[in-house]
């Protein structure tokens, strides 16, 4: 009498051991010592860990720049894409695998110059991932030249005798561009920082950090006035602070630098996965019981 083997099972969740940091760290990260990128790096494997997150359902993505450099010192599925272009790569991602944590990293060069219009599109879209934009105000990969957010006066190779042109306010281009989720702290505050990653994480919809992370090689000492360590000021957002008013978040993003740090603004719509659902659904539901052929033939007939 033969006996049918049953195919094994996956184990299921509760019956795995939490993730730990030697489970998801690849290679060694290659910043120069002392970058701000380091912290963040190591608080998503404490995001992971804390989340009980499997590898198999995380993805990261990034675009180009020292920071973009995640996907290599993550021991799981991840893209370091072309320069500017991680968003729309990543919300193909989104779109398709919506089961997955999607996390994205990029510098203040790749979002906010040659990845400036994808931001904005898929902040106003409200995909469902997490980006987080380590801003170091210097385009610190090729070297020191100006970037966006370098503040007047800057002199770099680009802009030898100190830079004219007005920075963006990050904060102010994510309230105005939709985003659902928008926070603001810096590398030098361990425990901010994690609690800003774990609250975009849990939002549903597009949830953007930007995190101060100096780059001590070509602008150091660039973010000491939010240090306190260093003679600086860390100012929260008040605890009075409304993050479902727009409005309250966008004059909180008009205070001078530094500036201040937490929540600006929080709100729940529906995301662009739930939408595109919705359609598919509808669309299926027309269709139901049809052969792929016949499917086809329908669509060709309508075209005639």
């Amino acid at each position: 009498m033969s006996t049918i083997l049953a195919e094994p099972q996956p184990p299921k969740d509760q019956d795995r051991p939490p993730l730990k940091k030697k489970d998801i760290a690849a290679d060694h990260p290659t910043w120069c010592p002392g970058c701000g990128d380091f912290s963040v790096l190591a608080f998503y494997f404490k995001l992971i860990e804390k989340k009980n997150l499997w590898q198999e359902k995380i993805t990261t993505v990034a675009g180009i720049g020292c920071s973009s450099r995640f996907p290599y010192f993550v021991q799981g599925h991840g893209v370091h894409f072309i320069h500017g272009r991680a968003l729309p790569f990543a919300t193909g991602i989104s779109l398709t695998r919506p089961d997955l944590h999607l996390f994205v990293f990029s510098g203040d060069g790749d979002a906010f110059s040659i990845g400036g219009n994808h931001l904005n599109h898929a902040a106003r879209k409200n995909v469902n991932l997490t980006y987080v934009i380590m801003d170091n105000q210097v385009y610190g990969l090729t070297k020191k030249q100006t970037s966006p957010t370098s503040p007047l006066g800057f002199k770099s190779k680009t802009d030898m005798w100190g830079s004219v042109d007005r920075p963006i306010n990050p904060m102010k281009q994510l309230i105005g561009a939709g985003a659902t989720f928008i926070a603001r702290t810096t590398a030098t505050n361990p425990k901010h920082l994690m609690a800003a990653m774990e609250a975009a994480l849990d939002h549903n919809g597009f949830s953007v950090i930007e995190c101060l992370s100096e780059c001590t090689e070509f602008f150091a000492g660039a973010f000491d006035a939010t240090n306190p360590r260093k003679g600086g000021d860390f100012m929260e957002v008040p605890k009075d602070h409304d993050v479902t008013n727009e409005s309250a978040a966008y004059k909180l993003a008009e205070d001078s630098f530094p500036g201040y740090f937490g929540t600006f603004y929080d709100v729940e719509t529906p995301t662009k996965n739930e939408k595109e659902a919705e359609i598919i659904e509808k669309l299926q539901s027309k269709v139901q019981g049809m052969k792929d052929w016949e499917i086809l033939k329908s669509n060709f007939d309508k075209m005639k």
